[in-house]
């Protein structure tokens, strides 16, 4: 069964079966976007859990506008998302600051990003503040568009694309002042 039958028997039904399947299809996904924003298996797996909690008590509302695994990227980041930032109380994730930034005139390229190996990538993004982080693991590991990340930021597509040249600027920078021997 696709996912949009599977939500309707449920919620017809209340086959706890149907929300086993859910479970199945999807909490090792939820569990990987957690870790990857969480850094902390334990945080994650309880993240985890808090998503499927929110998933099962919010399934009547999901409105089959986009896809069932949107719906539930959406909510897995929202959730960590609000975690960092009760965690680091005055943090504003997005917040556009650029003045830690050299001046860079040219636009740093996807391929650029693309090319940086992989003992590199984790440290950068170590690195990098969540919100950059994020933002740059949505559309480059989780393939997001801009037009989806958008949505699931309730921010203009200009306002993504300006946060992802930055975090593509901040992440060649902390290339270059990291790895000047490799580069």
């Amino acid at each position: 069964m696709e996912d949009p039958e599977v939500i309707h028997v449920y919620l017809a039904y209340q086959a706890a079966n149907c929300f086993d399947l859910l479970y199945k299809r999807y909490g090792g996904k939820i569990y990987s976007k957690c870790i990857s924003m969480l850094k902390d298996e334990a945080l994650a797996h309880d993240a985890t859990q808090e998503v499927f909690t929110k998933i099962f008590l919010n399934l009547s509302k999901f409105n089959e506008k986009s896809r069932f695994s949107t719906w539930v990227y959406s909510i897995t980041y929202n959730y960590c998302i609000d975690y960092i930032r009760r965690k680091k109380k005055n943090a504003n994730l997005f917040m556009d600051d650029i003045s830690r930034l050299p001046e860079i005139e040219d636009e740093v390229s996807d391929d650029e990003i693309l090319s940086i190996a992989v003992h590199q990538l984790k440290v950068i993004l170590e690195e990098l503040d969540d919100g950059e982080r994020a933002i740059l693991l949505m559309k480059y590991q989780d393939g997001m568009s801009i037009k989806e990340i958008a949505s699931l930021l309730n921010k203009t597509e200009s306002a993504v694309k300006m946060r992802i040249k930055r975090a593509k600027e901040r992440a060649k920078h902390l290339k270059q002042k990291l790895f000047k021997e490799e580069y």
